[in-house]
């Protein structure tokens, strides 16, 4: 997540907050693209979002829609790994009646709906094969063909997709179809980790405990110094997405006004691991984050085995955590299936101002 600005923002872009010249250029480049997205054009440029999970894929896609001439038409967000394979096809294109058993009035699909605005399909990497071969004349040509029909329709729909996967990698490894990737990233956006923001990690902290403070009608916390340098050292795995349930947790559990380094570690679901000893010749700096299998089966093992759980510390929906596992050939720790959460906080406020 990039980070949720003020509602009354100037702009749509003001919603990205964050100093950072990363982010600067972000808005930058979302203005200026915003002019060629016509209502009614057959060049209106497709947008293939990049980042990791948790740095506001979501909300990016949702001020470029809300940035240009396409604001005021609909806004469709799907994750292709939250619906099953066998339905997809029929979400997207739409179906006529009698196309399959119980098809018996015709529905128009996702493509249809957003006509005059904005789809936006997030994980694109779920795609399956079978289906992605028919995405690229949808792109190009902006037509479609419900299930059943025998005539195309046109659509006018801008489309933006987004990956933390390596698409340009999955292609020569045959996941991915080459021709798709290709008309996905005629725009491509690299949305950065929040360990590469520098000073926005307190500018967003600092923004966050307002408004859960706003929300909850309570007092909003203060960061100490050793909070803010242990908020600065923390390597944010789950990223903005993280750092804002972290700072509702605080505002709701924590009970003083201040915040301090002790308070935060403790209602941080995922607990930092001990520093290694850095290795004699070593630069401090050249340590990786961990791997996204890696950081699921920690997950798995922190929640006793339960996916639910697991897919909230990694800040992921259910089927999206199991689609990983497949593919990652990941199993349930079964001999952990008894552990208890470490640290579970409750999860009824979680997610309120944010999206994937």
């Amino acid at each position: 997540m990039a980070g949720l600005g003020p509602l009354s923002s100037v702009h749509p872009t003001d919603r990205l907050v964050g100093h950072a010249s990363v982010m600067g250029a972000l808005r930058a480049q979302i203005r200026h693209l915003a002019a060629f997205d016509t209502v009614g054009s057959a060049f209106v440029p497709t947008v293939l979002l990049h980042g990791e999970t948790g740095t506001g894929k979501g909300l990016v896609a949702r001020v470029i829609h809300d940035s240009g001439p396409r604001a005021q038409g609909p806004f469709l967000d799907v994750n292709c790994a939250a619906i099953p394979e066998t339905l997809l096809e029929a979400e997207l294109f739409g179906f006529e009646a009698g196309a399959f058993t119980d098809a018996r009035r015709p529905k128009p699909g996702l493509f249809q709906a957003a006509a005059g605005g904005t789809l936006f399909l997030d994980e694109i990497d779920a795609l399956p094969l079978s289906l992605q071969h028919k995405l690229p004349k949808a792109i190009e040509e902006k037509r479609i063909r419900r299930l059943g029909a025998v005539r195309e329709q046109l659509v006018d729909v801008k489309l933006i997709a987004a990956t933390q996967a390596d698409l340009n990698a999955r292609v020569p490894e045959g996941h991915f179809r080459a021709d798709l990737y290709h008309r996905l990233a005629v725009i491509l956006l690299h949305i950065p980790p929040l360990r590469e923001r520098g000073e926005d990690i307190l500018v967003l902290a600092q923004e966050f405990l307002r408004q859960y403070a706003e929300a909850h009608r309570l007092i909003s916390k203060q960061l100490s110094p050793e909070a803010e340098a242990w908020l600065q050292r923390y390597v944010w795995p789950g990223n903005v997405r993280e750092l804002s349930h972290l700072m509702e947790r605080a505002t709701l559990l924590h009970p003083e006004v201040i915040l301090n380094a002790s308070s935060i570690e403790r209602l941080c679901l995922v607990q930092p691991q001990p520093a290694a000893p850095v290795r004699q010749g070593a630069a401090q700096g050249d340590s990786e984050p961990q791997d996204e299998p890696t950081r699921i089966r920690q997950a798995l093992i922190q929640s006793g085995g339960n996916v639910v759980r697991a897919a909230r510390l990694l800040g992921l929906s259910r089927d999206a955590v199991r689609y990983r596992m497949r593919q990652y050939g990941i199993q349930r720790p079964l001999s952990e299936l008894s552990s208890p959460l470490v640290g579970e906080a409750p999860g009824p406020f979680w997610g309120r101002f944010f999206d994937k």
